[in-house]
């Protein structure tokens, strides 16, 4: 009886600090939203909504003729995304299937933690790669590129959501049962054809959930796209070119000597609570593709 009522005050107690810790989160989460939603309201009730996702300039320091047309520091942050999905995409569903069609488990017991470890290397430390090893690389075939373009933080960032594209999808891939693969080998398919026209349509909700999980971790990159992609916001679709990003926005503005409450000071939270809509918005259609798609086998 002690015993059991010992474990049974441990079980509250664990319950309770569970509970607290939910708490928390939710508290903090919100208290994030009310200074996003709060700042930002001070923000537009001296720019209008209208020229701030219209303007096609983002000239937030000029004293004389200021400029903040958010598009521009969204085609930057879209490029960068777009690059690094081209890249992460094919590569993380290749591995996905080679680790769990092709390899043995032995083979994909060692493999897979050591391409889970990238996701575990400092962004820093990829922004370093992409502006000192990567960049002059590619400079040797285009000669006329600039030090900072988005083609060489876009790479480097797809590099960097290889794991979570890759791990995911492999898991999706392994939730299908092997009755299906059996079935299409029964009909005289090759293991090729039975991983590209059985398997990946049997797992695709979870290889869509996945890339857009990949895409929401690429937009809100700070330091790979601050080192490699430069500085220089102007509304451009040329991965060649400089470009600056919302988040390279956010963190160069907010290390930088700007005077508290003055407009440029109240743009990082809109910029902010933007970058937060993209973000829910690309995270809920995950959820509901999840949830509608998914493929449940008994």
């Amino acid at each position: 009886m002690e015993k059991r009522g010992l474990s049974n005050w441990k079980e509250k107690l664990i319950e309770k600090f569970l509970m607290i810790s939910a708490i928390i989160t939710i508290f903090t989460t919100v208290g994030i939203l009310w200074v996003l939603f709060s700042e930002s309201i001070n923000f537009f009730s001296e720019i209008s909504i209208f020229d701030f996702f219209t303007d096609s300039e983002w000239r937030p320091s000029d004293k004389r003729d200021p400029h903040f047309g958010v598009f521009v520091l969204l085609s930057g942050t879209l490029l960068t995304t777009s690059i690094a999905i081209i890249v992460a995409v094919p590569l993380g569903l290749v591995i996905a299937i080679y680790l769990r069609e092709y390899t043995h488990d032995k083979v994909r017991r060692t493999i897979k933690p050591l391409l889970e470890l990238l996701a575990g290397i400092p962004t820093v430390v990829y922004g370093y790669f992409a502006l000192s090893v990567l960049t002059p690389f590619l400079r040797t075939f285009i000669p006329n590129m600039p030090l900072f373009n988005a083609l060489s933080a876009g790479v480097v960032m797809g590099i960097m959501i290889l794991p979570i594209i890759s791990s995911l999808s492999e898991d999706a891939i392994n939730a299908v049962p092997k009755a299906l693969r059996e079935a299409s080998f029964g009909l005289g398919a090759t293991r090729l054809q039975t991983a590209f026209r059985v398997v990946v349509p049997s797992a695709s909700s979870g290889i869509l959930v996945s890339i857009i999980l990949g895409v929401s971790r690429a937009i809100g990159e700070t330091m790979i796209v601050a080192m490699a992609a430069g500085t220089k916001p102007q509304l451009t679709f040329n991965p060649l070119e400089s470009v600056m990003t919302i988040t390279t926005y956010m963190a160069e503005t907010a290390s930088g000597d700007v005077e508290f409450g003055s407009i440029r000071y109240k743009s990082i939270f809109a910029v902010g609570i933007t970058l937060f809509f993209f973000t829910f918005a690309l995270n809920t259609v995950s959820f509901f593709i999840k949830r509608k798609y998914q493929e449940k086998y008994d």
